[in-house]
């Protein structure tokens, strides 16, 4: 397979995606922005949490 015919399929397939309109790209990505945001922060609490257990058991040797 040659690469014009590898370019032109992909052309050819691009044709048939259903793009979104700029409402719903819009909306989607401010979802995944707040999920984003979210998801960081509950990490980061996790970390704080886990932060403060390893200092607790790190101040038990010494």
């Amino acid at each position: 397979m040659s690469i014009t015919t590898y370019i032109n399929d992909a052309i050819s397939e691009l044709r048939h995606v259903r793009w979104p309109t700029r409402q719903q790209a819009v909306r989607l990505s401010v979802i995944v922005l707040i999920f984003t945001a979210a998801v960081s922060v509950v990490f980061g609490f996790i970390d704080y949490g886990l932060s403060l257990v390893v200092k607790f058991l790190l101040s038990l040797t010494y």
